[in-house]
């Protein structure tokens, strides 16, 4: 059956069979290659994408090359999954895989027409431009749409996204069986905020943490607090600058004509001023015109009023620092510990993509406080806590002020800081119109 995948005007390859791994076990590729032309509409680069299947039909990409073959980017299914097992990697790296796929993208690409000597240049372009899929070794840069790029920014394999474990984490392991109130940390996958061509605006976030990929749980600390911030300068708009605002701003929006009308009526009404006002107006922007700002107080003794003002700049991102000393109790309780140390550590770090080009947001987190008394609700008395990004993590391994562990290896005790921060600001619109039942944020 010939196969019919890949983008329009790609070159298709026919379906082969290869025995792949130590029970040759039978999978069945083709070959779907893309070319970029130059000028000289000589072939310069392409792109090759490895299409999957078990059998010879419903077809899936697998992994794709900008290097004739010779390198290659694994793609994952639609379970998330890598497509291609780690047999049939072997065999596309060092194998009867690898020398198949590559006789078949030549073979498609001779019978498309394509010149031997330009064929060749589907792997010399690559090389020479660092294996990039920037670049084609000639300085053109390549076309991304959301399907190739999604392809390019595919986690490394290895990437964790799945902290759950068999529940959430919990210290003290028995705080489950109490009221004491909890603060919960819900991490969550990093998603960038859409752009409204219609307001201009992003997307909100908003605090809904139910998608969590993994809960740690513990005591509220003791010191708990937050600081609401914004930024406000001093700004000053003297009557003479609000006059030449005017000129500029007649000018912008209604050209060149307006503008200049803007000019002869501000020089009327400084004519028209007369006495120390009309004295005062001429001197500023004559000295402004000039520019010797201090015309008007060397000549008068007088300035003009600044009408200094604070004005409001910008909204501020909030901090949060927690400090949590975890000491084992029992063997499981160790195991804890070293388990939620490393869902904080492994969480807050960049990911890798599978060409190494790219560097993907780490995970994010949402964090509750927790009132357990009757109902075990969000805590109305503590300020809330918008989706925030882990920017620090530090242990102390020897919180005692030594060196102690137990028989097993784990440390008498675990002090771990972290700092966090919000991904937005707040706005007076977060706290709703509720009667002031709540702190809220």
């Amino acid at each position: 059956m010939a196969f019919k995948g890949g983008p329009a005007g790609a070159i298709n390859s026919d379906p082969i069979q290869s025995k792949v791994g130590k029970s040759e076990t039978n999978i069945f590729t083709a070959t779907s290659t893309v070319v970029t032309q130059g000028p000289d509409g000589k072939v310069n680069g392409g792109t090759t994408t490895l299409f999957f299947s078990n059998k010879p039909d419903n077809y899936i990409p697998a992994a794709t090359s900008t290097d004739g073959g010779k390198n290659w980017t694994y793609l994952n299914g639609s379970d998330g999954k890598p497509v291609l097992g780690a047999d049939a990697k072997n065999s596309l790296e060092k194998g009867v895989l690898k020398n198949n796929t590559q006789a078949q993208i030549q073979s498609a690409t001779t019978k498309a027409g394509v010149p031997k000597e330009q064929i060749k240049t589907l792997s010399e372009t690559a090389a020479k431009a660092g294996n990039s899929p920037t670049g084609d070794g000639t300085g053109a840069a390549k076309t991304f749409n959301k399907e190739t790029f999604a392809k390019e920014t595919v986690a490394k394999e290895g990437t964790r996204d799945d902290f759950k474990q068999k529940g959430p984490l919990i210290y003290p392991t028995d705080i489950g069986a109490t009221k004491q109130d909890i603060i919960k940390f819900d991490m969550l996958k990093y998603k960038p905020k859409e752009f409204s061509d219609k307001d201009f605006g992003f997307s909100k976030r908003g605090r809904d943490f139910s998608n969590s990929i993994g809960t740690v749980i513990l005591p509220i600390p003791s010191g708990i607090s937050d600081t609401n911030a914004c930024n406000w300068n001093q700004d000053t708009m003297t009557a003479d600058k609000v006059e030449l605002a005017n000129v500029a701003l007649q000018g912008i929006t209604q050209g060149g004509e307006a503008a200049a009308g803007a000019v002869a009526d501000g020089l009327n009404k400084i004519r028209g001023s007369g006495g120390d006002v009309g004295t005062a107006f001429a001197n500023a922007i004559a000295g402004q015109a000039a520019g010797a700002p201090g015309l008007l107080t060397r000549t008068t003794g007088n300035v003009i009023n600044p009408n200094l003002e604070l004005l409001f700049q910008s909204p501020t991102l909030r901090t949060f620092g927690f400090t949590f000393k975890m000491s084992a109790r029992s063997e499981p309780e160790a195991k804890t510990i070293i388990a939620i140390l490393r869902f904080f550590k492994q969480g807050m770090s960049a990911q890798r993509s599978q060409s190494n080009l790219f560097l993907k947001t780490p995970h994010t987190f949402g964090i509750t406080y927790m009132h357990r008394g009757q109902k075990g609700e969000e805590h109305k008395y503590i300020g809330k806590i918008k989706e925030c990004a882990l920017t620090s993590f530090t242990v102390n391994y020897t919180p005692e002020g030594q060196y102690a562990t137990f028989y097993d290896g784990p440390m008498v005790s675990y002090e771990m800081q972290m700092q966090f921060q919000e991904l937005e600001p707040i706005f007076n619109d977060d706290y709703g119109k509720d009667d002031f039942n709540e702190i809220g944020f």
